[in-house]
C-alpha cells in the first residue's frame, strides 16, 4: 500500500501467508541472471547472452507477431514471468474488487468519493450505488484509480489521492485482498509474491509516542524494547497475520478440494515504514518489521513507503538511511529493500536529485531499490551504476507506475542505463490495481519499448527469483552463475520427478525449488511457441 497521510491509510493492511507457506528465514545468497557488472565502463546493450536453439526459435516467433497485438498479448501472458518484488496490497487489488467490498461492508462515500464506515451523513451515497448506478460507478472507479484519468493534470496527486479515498475499506480486508491478488498472479504465470503491508500499524505508533524519540540509537532501542513493550507490538502482528491467513484461507478455499488457482502462489510479506511520519514512529515501524523478518518466516523484509517528495521524506531522509545502517548491525538477517529515486526534475529541487540512490545503497544497506528513476541525476551515477552491478543490488522497475506519477517513460526512463552497466533488473508492477495494467503489460511494454529479444526477457523473468528474499541458495552455480547445481546437474530443470539427491536439494532449498518450477514451465512454453526443435 502506498501510505498517505489520513490515519486510517496507516492502519494494518495485514501480513498473512498460509502455513503451508511458511518457510524458516535465512539470508538468501541469490545468483545474477543479468549481464555480468562492468568494471571500467558501460557493457554494451543487447541480449547478455545468443540463447539457445529454442529460445532463437521463440524470438523468430515474437518477431513474427511484432504487428499482431492479440497474438502478443498472448505471447506475453503465457510468458512464465516468475515473481512480482514490489507490490502494494492494497493498490494490488482490483479497484472493481475493493468496491464491491466497501459495498459489502453498507459504507458510504463523500463527495470526494471517500468512503467511510455509516452511519451515512445527509447528501452521501452509499457504496452499494455504485451496483446499481453506472455513471457513480465509473466516477468512483475513475476517482481510485487512474482510469479515465484526464491528461494535463497531476498523476502523482491522483495516484496517491487514491489511496486516502478506499483506504478505510482495504484495512479491513487484508486476508480477502491477498486472495484477489494471488489470484491474478496466477493468471499471470507467476508463482512467487512479496507484496507490502503496515503490521500492527496502530499499535507502533502508540508505542512510538509513548517512547518519543532519542537521537541516539542504541538508547532509542534499548526504550523501544524495554518491559516488553516491542515484542506486544510483534505479538499483535503475528496475531493480526493469523487471522489474515485464516480469512484468506476461507476466501481463496485453499486446502480444499477445489482451490483457487492463487493458493499455489509462494507469499512473503514486506513490512511498510511511513517515511513521512515523526522519527520516532518511522524507527519504531523500523524495528517492528526487521524484528518480525528475523522471527516469523511470513515476513523477509522492511520498506520505506509513501512519497519521497514530501516535505518530511526529504528533511528527513538521511536520519532514515542512518537508522537503518545501525539498526542493520542489530538485525542482520532482515532484508532491506528501499523506495528510492521514485523522483523527476520539477518535483523536488535539483539537489535532492543527487543523492537518494546513492544514500539508500551506501548508507541504508539496500539489496534492491524501487524505482530508481533519478539514476542520471545523482552525482557520480557511473560510480554508482558500477558500486550496484559489482554488490548485486537490484532495481525494481514498474514502468506504467514511472509513467503515471513521474511522467518517465521510454529514453528518458534510466533502463537501458542501468542495463548497460549490468546492474540486475527485476520488472515489476508496483500498484497494478489502481494503474490499470498487470505485469504482462510491463513485459510487452520493455520488449516493445527496448527492443529486448526472448532471451533477455526470459533472464528478467529469472531475475524476480534470483533477486527475491526467498531462503536457501540458488538453483544456479559455477562462472557467471549459469550452470545448475551440481546435485541437479544430471536431471533436466523442471523435471516433477529428478532423482533423489537433486530433490533433496531442492526440498532444503525454497529459491532453488521455485527456480526449477520455473524452468519447467519455460520449457512447456519454448515447446508452444518454438517448436520442439
Amino acid at each position: 500500500m502506498r501510505t498517505a497521510a489520513r490515519r486510517r491509510i496507516l492502519l494494518p493492511l495485514g501480513a498473512c501467508a498460509l502455513s503451508l507457506l511458511s518457510l524458516l528465514p535465512a539470508t538468501a545468497q541469490t545468483a545474477t541472471a543479468q549481464t555480468g557488472p562492468a568494471q571500467t565502463g558501460p557493457a554494451q546493450t543487447g541480449p547478455a547472452r545468443p540463447g539457445t536453439a529454442a529460445e532463437r526459435r521463440v524470438s523468430a516467433y515474437l518477431d513474427s507477431i511484432k504487428d499482431d497485438p492479440a497474438a502478443q498479448r498472448a505471447f506475453f501472458a503465457a510468458l512464465p514471468k516468475g515473481g512480482d518484488l514490489h507490490n502494494h496490497l492494497s493498490g494490488a487489488a482490483s479497484t472493481e474488487y475493493i468496491l464491491g467490498l466497501a459495498a459489502q461492508d453498507g459504507m458510504c462515500l463523500d463527495p470526494t468519493t471517500t468512503a467511510y464506515m455509516p452511519p451515512c451523513k445527509p447528501g452521501d451515497r452509499p457504496a452499494a450505488d455504485t451496483t446499481t448506478d453506472a455513471d457513480y460507478r465509473r466516477t468512483v472507479i475513475a476517482a481510485w484509480s487512474m482510469q479515465d484519468f484526464p491528461p494535463g493534470e497531476s498523476g502523482h496527486d491522483h495516484f496517491f489521492d487514491a489511496f486516502n479515498k478506499f483506504g478505510d475499506v482495504t484495512w479491513r480486508h487484508r486476508g480477502e485482498l491477498l486472495a484477489d491478488v494471488t489470484n491474478t498472479l496466477a493468471a499471470q504465470n507467476q508463482s512467487y509474491l512479496e507484496t507490502m503491508v503496515s503490521p500492527a500499524s496502530e499499535e507502533a505508533k502508540a508505542l512510538a509516542n509513548k517512547v518519543g524519540w532519542d537521537d541516539d540509537f542504541a538508547k532509542m532501542h534499548a526504550k523501544l524494547l524495554a518491559d516488553g513493550q516491542m515484542d506486544a507490538v510483534v505479538a499483535a502482528a503475528r496475531k493480526e497475520s493469523d487471522d489474515a491467513d485464516a480469512v484468506y484461507a476461507k476466501t481463496a478455499h485453499c486446502g480444499t478440494a477445489a482451490p483457487d488457482p492463487g493458493c499455489k502462489v509462494s507469499v512473503r510479506w514486506i513490512s511498510q515504514v511511513s517515511r513521512g511520519s515523526t522519527p520516532a514512529r518511522v524507527f519504531t515501524q523500523m524495528v517492528v518489521g526487521m524484528r518480525l523478518a528475523e522471527q516469523d518466516a511470513r515476513f523477509v523484509a522492511i520498506n520505506l513507503v509513501q512519497p519521497e517528495d514530501w516535505d518530511s521524506s526529504l528533511q528527513n531522509y538521511r536520519l532514515q538511511m542512518r537508522m537503518l545502517n545501525y539498526l542493520h548491525t542489530v538485525y542482520p538477517k532482515a532484508h532491506i529493500t528501499l523506495h528510492a529515486g521514485e523522483l523527476v526534475p520539477g518535483l523536488v529541487k535539483p539537489e535532492d536529485l543527487t543523492f537518494h540512490v546513492d544514500q539508500a545503497v551506501r548508507t541504508g544497506e539496500a539489496e534492491r531499490i524501487g524505482h530508481g528513476v533519478d539514476l542520471r541525476n545523482e552525482t557520480n551515477w557511473q560510480d554508482l551504476a558500477r558500486t550496484m552491478a559489482a554488490e548485486k543490488v537490484a532495481v525494481e522497475v514498474p514502468f506504467t507506475s514511472n509513467a503515471q506519477i513521474l511522467g518517465v517513460k521510454g529514453a528518458d526512463h534510466p533502463f537501458s542505463s542501468y542495463r548497460q552497466y549490468g546492474v540486475p533488473i527485476v520488472l515489476a508492477t508496483d500498484d497494478p490495481g489502481i494503474s490499470r495494467v498487470d505485469i504482462t503489460h510491463e513485459y510487452q511494454y520493455a520488449a516493445q519499448t527496448y527492443g529486448l529479444s526472448y532471451p533477455e526477457l526470459k533472464d528478467l523473468a529469472r531475475a524476480s527469483l534470483a533477486y527475491a528474499f526467498v531462503p536457501g541458495v540458488s538453483l544456479f552455480s559455477g562462472p557467471g552463475k549459469s550452470a545448475v547445481v551440481t546435485a541437479c546437474r544430471s536431471d533436466r530443470p523442471g523435471d516433477p520427478a529428478p532423482h533423489q539427491r537433486c530433490a533433496q536439494f531442492l526440498e532444503a532449498n525454497p529459491k532453488a525449488a521455485l527456480q526449477w518450477q520455473q524452468e519447467g514451465a519455460f520449457t512447456a512454453f519454448e515447446r508452444q511457441y518454438g517448436g520442439r526443435g
